[in-house]
């Protein structure tokens, strides 16, 4: 890891951030992707059953 002398706790906690904002998002991407999903066979078989 090279020497960030002075500001090295403000470079590593931007990187800590900018991680856990990435992985918030994904998990929000996939719990919606899920939820869509979802609804989307929810109406696919309304229309299968209903012709």
């Amino acid at each position: 890891m090279p020497d960030l002398g002075k500001y090295a706790e403000a470079v590593l906690s931007s990187y800590a951030i900018s991680i856990a904002i990435i992985i918030g998002l994904i998990v929000v991407s996939v719990m919606r992707a899920n939820r869509v999903n979802k609804q989307l066979q929810e109406i696919e078989n309304k229309v299968k059953n209903n012709g």
